[in-house]
């Protein structure tokens, strides 16, 4: 058994801690970090079906340390080799925040000697190890003096799921996106419209989620290469997720955007992804939206924040119009992601529920407007 763990921006711990258990793990939570035991196939499902969260490590070992020696000690007493290959590449990140080992690049430097030293023990190795093999990306985190070493098991970020061939100037992360579709507990049973989409991405983990498409499916991780992965595992886990898939599940979804050149870039992100004949692209100012049907439905997006000051005026007119929209159809659950302090004021709404978010490195809430139950 391992103990991993899965990282997230601060404010999705609830969200990311949720999607783990639902896979059959038990949970413990700190800031940005979800920490679970798990065997070589709970690594594979995380990186195929984890949605919200950035990346799944392994951890090595977690000790206090104060002074270099400590660090260098504790490091090679711990059993790097059941994990790192004898002729596996290990580099090492890291970071440090509020410690007395506060320089990075020392810290890294003997972690890394550590982790030779402990290697060349335990492998025999008298010379260099030559590093040729798999990759095993090491990081040392010190958060007041308490040191963290990990192996990322994910390679690129869990968001990379290998459907964007194109972008706008401020893409919304596609792990960020599914979390605001999760936190929205939207799951394709009613009508969802996007009317801010960019390249598409809310719209297209939206359809990932309602049809149980797991996100992975479509990329490589680093673990692939490494012997404690049984070699067919990832296949085996593969084949499985797609037998879970239920391509056939009618969904609607719309995806808007007032720039023609954004709907065509969403397009083809749609088609890499299979989901082209699904979502329902269209030029449209968000200021002309009209929905004709009293139905429960819901709009999810991530407007403009207006932060130029070109932009303000803009802005605050299109979220007078969002207002408007929900006087209009009670009926119509509205969740929007924005940094503007003055969302509730301009859509003359207070909002159900507010959850502070970070979109990239600005702090944003995600104000939740939910829809009255239809009376049947």
């Amino acid at each position: 058994m391992f103990q991993l763990l899965a990282v997230c921006p601060m404010g999705l711990e609830a969200v990311v801690a949720k999607e783990i258990q639902d896979l059959g793990y038990e949970t413990q939570v700190e800031n940005g970090r979800i920490f679970f035991e798990g065997d070589e196939s709970a690594i594979v499902k995380c990186n195929l079906w984890l949605r919200t969260a950035d990346r799944v490590k392994i951890v090595v070992g977690r000790f206090n340390a104060t002074t270099f020696e400590q660090l260098f000690e504790q490091t090679k007493s711990l059993p790097w080799e059941t994990i790192i290959d004898k002729d596996g590449s290990f580099p090492v990140q890291g970071k440090s925040v509020k410690s007395t080992l506060y320089s990075v690049p020392d810290c890294q430097a003997i972690t890394k000697k550590a982790i030779v030293e402990r290697l060349k023990y335990a492998y025999q190795e008298s010379g260099w190890l030559n590093e040729t093999g798999a990759k095993f990306p090491v990081e040392v985190s010190i958060l007041k003096d308490n040191v963290l070493l990990t192996i990322d098991t994910s390679g690129s970020g869990l968001n990379k799921r290998g459907y964007r061939l194109a972008q706008g100037e401020a893409p919304i992360k596609e792990t960020l996106a599914a979390s605001l579709i999760k936190l929205a507990n939207w799951t394709g049973q009613t009508p969802l419209i996007d009317p801010f989409c960019g390249s598409g991405t809310i719209a297209i983990e939206a359809c990932l989620i309602a049809q149980n498409i797991a996100p992975g499916f479509n990329r490589e991780f680093v673990s692939e290469a490494w012997h404690i992965i049984p070699e067919d595992l990832y296949e085996k886990l593969r084949n499985e997720a797609d037998q879970q898939a239920d391509y056939d599940k009618e969904v609607e979804v719309y995806a808007y955007d007032i720039d023609p050149d954004m709907i065509e870039i969403a397009k083809r992100n749609a088609a890499e992804v299979g989901l082209s004949d699904i979502i329902q692209f269209e030029v449209k100012d968000v200021n002309t939206l009209t929905i004709h049907r009293e139905e429960p439905m819901a709009l999810i997006g991530n407007p403009p924040y207006g932060e130029r000051i070109g932009d303000r005026e803009e802005v605050e007119t299109m979220y007078r119009y969002i207002g408007k929209l929900m006087a209009q159809h009670p009926l119509l659950s509205t969740y929007i992601l924005t940094s503007n302090k003055e969302f509730e004021f301009l859509a003359n709404r207070k909002a159900t529920k507010r959850r502070k978010l970070f979109n990239g490195y600005i702090e944003c809430n995600y104000y939740q407007y939910w829809g009255k139950k239809p009376q049947y």
